[in-house]
């Protein structure tokens, strides 16, 4: 049976062709190489190698020991890397929620070299609700991408992937779509949409406020679930929903018109874990999406 080091020289000196560079890869002396070499020819009974002064080259028996070996150390090396990568939590799968067009493009985006580097890992995206944040608690979904904040015990936050400026979706019929801008204090005028279910009181103060910065009551509107239920509110007249400026891109209207906030800060979006299931996979997905978007992970 071939030792191991054995093998790493015979295959790295059929490749470099060279004592010294073959010494170099291995971080070991020529001298090493040239025992290790030698007494591998010994135990096989036969040259592996032609030396001269000039130049090192394979004999037949070499050539054809090289072509059966390399393959199979190129299979072992993969086999090893594979249970490293295993061991260290480096495989399996994550399920990633996503609220909104523009967060499922960015997560498709990040799940594409993210699977490149960990090729034993699986990707399943979701699109949820803002509402479905439970899942993420619960442990039905190991990562969550959505507009911010998000402080709720026990969830933490990874970088801010995106900022977007603030905006307010209202009927094109109504008087603030012909406005430049508009104010947070403008929100005391017009009913404004709620979401169904339990939101956290950090998620609802910013995109579903319920006074203004100047302690004014904000109006309720009707309460729906989804982006494509608000802007249809919207568009019929029932009230004004508070979005980040990428809806003017993915969720056009012919009802709604988008106004920006002149005073409103940008929205902010993130991935969130739980912070007891901040697995290698998971922060190397943040990373991952982080990196895509010049953003320092």
């Amino acid at each position: 049976m071939l030792e191991r080091h054995e093998l790493e020289a015979f295959l790295t000196l059929a490749e470099e062709l060279h004592f010294g560079r073959t010494a170099e890869r291995l971080h070991v002396s020529t001298a090493r190489i040239s025992q290790t070499i030698r007494r591998l020819e010994r135990r096989i009974g036969v040259p592996l190698f032609e030396r001269t002064s000039r130049r090192v080259a394979l004999t037949a028996t070499g050539a054809e020991l090289y072509a059966e070996l390399r393959p199979a150390w190129t299979r072992i090396g993969a086999a090893v890397e594979r249970a490293t990568r295993y061991g260290r939590g480096m495989a399996g799968t994550l399920r990633v929620g996503f609220t909104g067009a523009a967060a499922g493009q960015l997560m498709l985006d990040a799940a594409g070299p993210f699977r490149d580097r960990h090729p034993g890992s699986r990707v399943l995206l979701e699109e949820v609700r803002i509402r479905d944040w439970p899942l993420l608690r619960d442990g039905e979904l190991d990562l969550l991408m959505a507009a911010g904040p998000l402080d709720v015990p026990g969830v933490a936050a990874g970088p801010v992937l995106v900022r977007e400026a603030a905006m307010l979706a209202v009927p094109a019929g109504h008087p603030f779509a012909r406005r430049a801008s508009v104010s947070l204090e403008d929100l005391a005028r017009v009913p404004v949409l709620r979401h169904d279910g339990e939101l956290p009181a950090s998620y609802a103060a910013r995109h579903s406020p319920t006074e203004t910065p100047a302690g004014r009551p904000v109006p309720s509107g009707p309460r729906a679930s989804t982006l494509n239920e608000f802007l249809a509110f919207v568009s019929a007249g029932e009230g004004v929903l508070p979005v980040g400026a990428q809806a003017r891109r993915y969720y056009p209207r012919p009802g709604v018109a988008y106004v920006p906030f002149s005073d409103a800060p940008p929205v902010e979006w993130s991935l969130f874990w739980r912070e007891d299931r901040a697995t290698a996979l998971v922060l190397a997905f943040a990373a991952a999406a982080a990196e895509l978007l010049g953003r320092d992970p």
